[in-house]
């Protein structure tokens, strides 16, 4: 890598751009204004690519995805003002999610930040609560260990967001050259897991008659699927997975039980009150309360992570074993009794039933699991979904089947209507040569609109999903089951195809049950931006999990 030094810095701006190459950032998503005009003419002179979105959230939901995807930093920027009070939900999506993320916002001049002045808002006072670290650039000289504490942050332990105020006339002074040079990229290891620890654990495993392991994100950050997979198959322990760690473990690993997470009595609850032993792996308790998946409380769980078990009443841990993800996972296989019999595989077979249950409906509107199936028909394993926050989600966390991690992506920490279609841009940014859906409500999908032009002009050719019900499903069905009727969910919805063609993209219109999959196929041999139209039916989401949970209760 070319040091910073051979080439000159003359200003704060274009040094802090210089170390955001050295921290390996290939992109920045944002909008340009008076207070970062330094900051986007830098960028002239950077290998870094601007993506100028059409809303700061939509930049954010891109930086958002890119380190979701990448467990390196994504970086988005604004203006000072409005322009940052925009980038707030996409930030506070990345932290909830520990992706790694890091904002930059311009400000006014320090000489006018003492008093009240035009636009000025205290911003790194706003961004503390939702970032893991949140600093102003008071001298040009401070940017390399601003950029380096940013990243470290934002990267360490299990990662999220990092917060930089950049003041214009910081960001316009000259640098001497002896601070060109960055900081050095320093290494980020987990420790390794006690061994008495471990014992304990593979005591409790090795005595246990019904365990269960519940799989989280944490698992897809440590890159640790492999592992998990075989300490599944070698002690016969059936794997749930939350919302966020879809494909965490294969869907075809016969270890494999799906998500867990739809807050009812469905089939993986079932499993979860039978087990004796829970052990959680790369778990966060933002991903799924521990309160609806333990509400007695009585059960031995196993904590493993890189960091020590939050605490919680509903979350008792009998052991926990803290360091290095693949370190512990191969160790407690090592130390553990394998067990004998079938492992829950009545929940399984349940699951691949009710599946294929509608893999030939023809009804329109289309069912959910029609839906489904129809769109997993259509795209590869390495393929990519990103889905928005509605009824929807609860659909593709149960019914999508993925193959690998990073397939289906949910965000269920801060869980944002608005995420999927910038997602799906920056995921596409990333994987060119993969097809890309975003699966998104017809509210969610309004809420970001703007940057169907931000995915023709950058020629990012994705694949928009409109689940279309005129209203907010979701909610609807909550209010229904809690108080006998709905309000304020329903809304009427321009001509998505006509608002597809005028923003420069194909749009389509699903027209008949049996339409969807060949409109798919079309859309992906186009390699252009297009936005389908499916007409879905709601009714079944009173059964996404009554039918399941049920039928194995009863049995």
């Amino acid at each position: 890598m070319t040091n910073a030094t051979d080439r000159p810095v003359a200003t704060g701006a274009q040094l802090l751009l210089r170390c955001l190459e050295n921290e390996g950032v290939k992109y920045v998503f944002g909008i340009p204004g008076e207070e970062n005009l330094d900051f986007v003419d830098a960028l002239n002179e950077s290998s870094i690519e601007l993506i100028v979105t059409r809303h700061e959230q939509g930049a954010a939901f891109m930086a958002d995805l890119v380190g979701r995807l990448t467990g390196k930093p994504g970086v988005c920027f604004s203006t000072l003002g409005p322009g940052a009070t925009n980038l707030v939900t996409g930030v506070a999506d990345a932290n909830m999610d520990h992706a790694p993320l890091i904002a930059i916002a311009g400000q006014a001049g320090i000489d006018r930040l003492h008093k009240e002045s035009h636009q000025v808002l205290d911003l790194v006072r706003m961004f503390e609560p939702i970032t893991r670290y949140a600093s102003r650039i008071v001298t040009p000289s401070a940017i390399p260990e601003t950029i380096r504490r940013a990243t470290k942050f934002a990267e360490a332990g299990k990662g999220g967001a990092s917060f930089i105020e950049l003041p214009e006339d910081v960001a316009a002074m000259p640098v001497e050259s002896g601070y060109a040079a960055p900081l050095p990229v320093t290494a980020n290891g987990a420790s390794e897991p006690c061994e008495s620890s471990l014992k304990q654990a593979a005591r409790l495993l090795s005595e246990a008659h019904h365990p269960i392991i519940l799989a989280g994100h944490g698992v897809v950050r440590a890159e640790a699927s492999e592992a998990l997979a075989t300490l599944a198959e070698r002690l016969n322990i059936p794997v749930a997975n939350t919302f966020m760690a879809k494909g965490v473990i294969p869907f075809r690993h016969p270890m494999a039980l799906g998500s867990v997470g739809l807050q009812s009595k469905d089939y993986v609850n079932v499993g979860f009150d039978q087990a004796d032993v829970i052990v959680c792996i790369g778990y966060d308790l933002v991903e799924y309360h521990p309160q609806l998946w333990h509400p007695t409380r009585d059960r031995h769980i196993i904590h493993v992570d890189t960091e020590a078990a939050e605490v919680d009443a509903y979350y008792p841990v009998a052991t926990s074993i803290v360091g290095d993800i693949n370190t512990a996972m191969n160790r407690l296989g090592e130390l553990t009794i394998p067990r004998d019999g079938p492992a829950f595989r009545n929940l399984r077979e349940a699951l691949i039933e009710d599946m294929n249950r509608h893999a030939d409906d023809d009804c329109l509107p289309i069912k959910p699991q029609k839906l489904i199936w129809d769109l997993r028909t259509a795209l590869s394993s390495r393929d990519i979904v990103i889905s928005d926050v509605g009824a929807h989600k609860m659909w593709l966390a149960r019914m999508y089947r993925s193959e690998q991690p990073n397939s289906c992506i949910i965000s269920n920490g801060f869980a944002s209507m608005g995420i999927a279609l910038p997602g799906a841009i920056a995921a596409k940014l990333l994987y060119p040569e993969r097809h890309i859906v975003a699966a998104t409500g017809d509210a969610g999908f309004l809420m970001n609109v703007q940057e169907l032009e931000t995915a023709v002009r950058c020629n990012t050719p994705i694949i928009v999903l409109i689940w279309n019900d005129g209203g907010y499903g979701l909610i609807d069905m909550k209010q229904r089951r809690g108080f006998g009727r709905s309000t304020g969910v329903h809304f009427g919805n321009p001509d998505f195809v006509q608002l597809a063609e005028s923003f420069g993209a194909k749009g389509y219109r699903v027209e008949s049950g049996d339409g969807l999959l060949p409109i798919l196929k079309e859309a992906m041999a186009s390699q252009s931006v297009c936005v389908i139209d499916v007409p879905v039916d709601y009714r079944e989401n009173e059964q996404l999990t009554r039918r399941l949970g049920e039928t194995l209760v009863g049995g």
